[in-house]
């Protein structure tokens, strides 16, 4: 299980006063640090750190947090990697269009350092929770395995970022039970997370589009449930 001590974190942001600030109240908490001042940089350095969290500003110079997000998503060893953007208040941006890149959470700027460890713990705590709960899933044609945050439809490997495993995991140890949004954000992404209820559908969908449309139904106007009808 991880804990505070071993857990890598990778500050990427272009203010040197944002990253110092960073800097200084993750090593008090025994956190593990790394820095970069652009996306590109961030995605040489996420290769040879291998961290467990990146706090990743939206624009910077280079390459924008959301294209090094996306392309880092797309490889193998960031595909559970948590990525939390840093964004001011005067960004405009699509969030939907984050979540579409992999984004996990947001933090607002400016940060307030205690809201900021609190919102990272509660990262670690969900990480060892998995660890405790049931390896592998069997229902629907699927074999979920946590271990590994792979699923099995027949002999075929599906690969899911980890909010999407998370999500169909959840579902899956409690088939035909109808989940609300709300629920749905609060047990995947905790509510101490800011995430928009839109979220749960955006991942929803990429979840559909890689398992297949019978195994997650829509009930209109209340939620979802992992079907076995």
């Amino acid at each position: 299980m991880q804990t505070t001590s071993n857990y890598k974190i990778l500050v990427v942001d272009d203010d040197p006063d944002i990253v110092e600030l960073l800097n200084y109240n993750l090593v008090k908490e025994h956190y593990d640090v790394a820095e970069a001042d652009n996306g590109k940089k961030a995605i040489e350095m996420a290769q040879k750190f291998k961290p467990d969290i990146i706090l990743m500003d939206v624009m910077m110079p280079v390459m924008d947090g959301i294209s090094a997000c996306r392309q880092l998503r797309e490889m193998s060893d960031f595909k559970h990697t948590h990525i939390i953007f840093l964004t001011a208040r005067s960004e405009e941006f699509s969030e939907v269009a984050a979540f579409d890149a992999g984004a996990d959470d947001f933090i607002t700027k400016p940060i307030k350092p205690r809201a900021l460890l609190s919102r990272l713990a509660a990262f670690a705590r969900r990480d060892a929770q998995v660890e405790e709960e049931e390896k592998v899933i069997e229902i629907g044609g699927l074999r979920i395995d946590r271990t590994s945050f792979a699923v099995y439809k027949g002999d075929a490997k599906i690969t899911l970022p980890k909010k999407e495993f998370e999500l169909l995991a959840f579902l899956a140890a409690t088939p035909n039970k109808v989940f609300s949004r709300e629920e749905l954000l609060n047990n995947v992404w905790g509510n101490d997370v800011y995430v928009i209820a839109r979220t749960v559908d955006v991942h929803i969908r990429k979840v559909r589009e890689k398992i297949g449309e019978d195994n997650i139904r829509t009930i209109k106007g209340v939620g979802y449930k992992f079907n076995t009808d």
